[in-house]
């Protein structure tokens, strides 16, 4: 068996020359120009996704609160009910593609 001095002193040489290779200089060079990438990217970290996706969801609830609560309020004035809510549906869902494909080719 080895001693166990002459496997320190391997381990120390091999660790000396790994930092002294060009292996860490290239290490560095690929976080840096990969960070630069990521940042023109306009990432977003997943916390920052899963807070809006809370936000969004909160925000449902509160329009069906708030569509309910005019229906109500249609049917104690008894105002014809409307026949429009598919349409608003499309005209959000049409907002949210537009957003997507702005935000994507602005980037």
């Amino acid at each position: 068996m080895l001693n166990k001095q002459v496997i320190e002193e391997i381990n120390s040489k091999v660790s000396e020359i790994l930092q002294h290779s060009p292996a860490k200089d290239i290490e560095k060079n690929m976080r840096v120009v990969l960070s630069g990438i990521f940042s023109r990217l306009d990432l977003v970290t997943r916390e920052e996704f899963d807070i809006q996706q809370e936000v969004l969801q909160r925000t449902r609830e509160k329009l069906i609160q708030l569509e309910a609560q005019v229906k109500t309020l249609e049917q104690k004035l008894g105002l014809p009910e409307m026949e429009d809510q598919p349409a608003l549906d499309t005209e959000a869902e049409n907002t949210a593609e537009t957003d997507s494909t702005q935000s994507a080719s602005t980037s």
